[in-house]
């Protein structure tokens, strides 16, 4: 049913029915992006995702599970993966997924969620460390604030919803609501020193939610 609706939204699908067998079709047929479910027979979603960086494949995967609280999902992006949906889902969520997976990456290249640190303009990310430094100094931010600028930075210019960053970052671990986005928004917003009528980091989308529209890159 996935597979048909894939193609209903114009892209070309090959499905593999496990892990040893998207190992190969991978290879075979170089696909833009890897759809994995975490639970496959004989080869499951996440190591075959561990194979694949281990043959230094960067292909882009997006990773469906039932269950997988915040610790898991820190794992796999750990891991390489470039997103991950829970189920069940819409199956627009997931065309909307894979066209931003796509926007943001390039065929080969390994992924900005795979490198330690992330520089945007003035800042600097230790993603490892959790450090954040503004023209050098270190900022004293919330573990949440962090975790909220790591999501934006490895996710560029893409129109993230309050909704999407509760279950995102949150992972709707307590009885939190769209007050506590905005509170470490203006938090992170006061250490860039942006002007959120003028912004040059975090963009607010009115109706919709935010946008990090500062260039972001690797630091080798």
């Amino acid at each position: 049913m996935l597979k048909t609706f894939l193609e209903l939204s114009g892209f070309e699908v090959v499905t593999a029915r496990n892990g040893i067998e998207a190992l190969a079709y991978t290879a075979e047929h170089r696909p833009d992006l890897i759809v994995l479910d975490v639970l496959m027979p004989q080869l499951d979603g996440r190591e075959t995702l561990r194979q694949l960086r281990r043959r230094d494949d960067w292909t882009p995967v997006i990773l469906l599970t039932q269950v997988m609280g915040t610790p898991q999902r820190i794992m796999a992006i750990e891991e390489g993966a470039d997103d991950y949906l829970n189920k069940p889902f819409d199956p627009q969520e997931l065309v909307a997924r894979i066209r931003a997976v796509l926007r943001r990456t390039q065929a080969g290249q390994q992924r900005l969620q795979t490198a330690r640190y992330l520089r945007s303009r003035t800042l600097v990310l230790d993603r490892s460390a959790r450090r954040v430094l503004v023209d050098g100094q270190e900022q004293p931010l919330t573990p949440k604030s962090v975790s909220l600028l790591e999501y934006f930075m490895t996710h560029p210019d893409e129109v993230i919803s309050r909704a999407q960053l509760l279950d995102q970052v949150w992972g709707w671990e307590s009885a939190i609501g769209d007050r506590a986005v905005d509170a470490r928004i203006a938090e992170l917003r006061k250490v860039l020193h942006d002007d959120s009528t003028d912004p040059q980091f975090i963009e607010t989308v009115p109706g919709a939610g935010y946008r990090y529209i500062a260039p972001v890159e690797r630091v080798p």
